[in-house]
């Protein structure tokens, strides 16, 4: 009785939120503009991605409303970051693989603005905006990995690094980092995102593989940084995190060796 009653408010919550039509007509012409840049031209891209920024961005910071110094800045970023994941991650299907990512990816960034909207009030688990973080690095990491092939490199490092840059922030400021020490700490997370990429790189490994690896690896980092900061021991954050990445690198250098040619 007690679940059932604790699911139905948690539902009732959601849809009052979704009761807000410009948030959600926010996440339809972002996902209409998306599903476009899915079959442009490059150049068309480029434009694509720049209305996607201005439109997520000046959206953002109208839904949002004003800055909080306690809940951070990058959370402006987020939504725009989202929709350019998901148009690079669009690139790489075709037909009705992209027909069936549409709906998907309207919902996924209308959680996005809804999270967002959602922590002003205390009423967002920290946990999901992480999540979501992590989500945005992998699916940038897929699209850029699949589009540009790795023997084009550093342009694909490049372009890994600027897509991580919102979520690294973000990562920081969810650590209670905010001003020039949440700059700094996503800075050190962004040079191991780099050298993790440029890694994968040289190992020519898979598109799909790479970017779960480049996922793993911002994840573990995130959660290395925030055991220090609770004061964990540096051997035993070493030991843990130290040995997630080395399983999902073994697991990414075996796994494509196990395929059928």
């Amino acid at each position: 009785m007690i679940s059932r009653w604790i699911r139905a408010r948690t539902r009732l919550a959601w849809l009052r939120d979704a009761e807000h039509p410009e948030v959600v007509l926010l996440a339809v012409l972002l996902g209409g503009v998306t599903a476009y840049a899915w079959t442009a031209e490059p150049v068309g891209i480029a434009v694509v991605i720049a209305v996607e920024m201005a439109l997520a961005g000046f959206g953002a910071v109208w839904l949002i409303g004003p800055v909080r110094a306690r809940l951070g800045f990058a959370r402006y970023g987020t939504l725009a970051a989202a929709a350019v994941a998901v148009t690079l991650f669009g690139r790489v299907l075709a037909g009705w693989a992209q027909v069936a990512l549409l709906p998907v990816a309207i919902l996924g960034l209308w959680a996005v603005l809804v999270l967002e909207l959602r922590l002003n009030d205390g009423r967002a688990p920290r946990m999901g905006i992480e999540l979501v973080m992590v989500g945005i690095v992998f699916t940038s990491a897929a699209g850029i990995g699949l589009i540009l092939p790795p023997d084009t490199w550093p342009p694909p490092l490049l372009l890994l690094v600027l897509a991580c840059g919102v979520p690294a922030l973000r990562s920081a400021e969810l650590r209670g980092r905010f001003g020039s020490e949440a700059v700094g700490q996503a800075a050190l997370h962004l040079l191991a995102v780099a050298q993790v990429g440029a890694a994968l790189l040289l190992l020519s490994l898979p598109g799909v593989v790479g970017a779960a690896m480049v996922a793993l690896t911002f994840h573990a980092w995130a959660g290395a940084a925030e055991a220090l900061d609770s004061g964990a021991p540096l051997r035993d954050v070493l030991l843990e995190f130290g040995s997630l990445a080395l399983l999902g690198l073994a697991v990414a250098i075996v796994v494509p060796m196990l395929a059928p040619r």
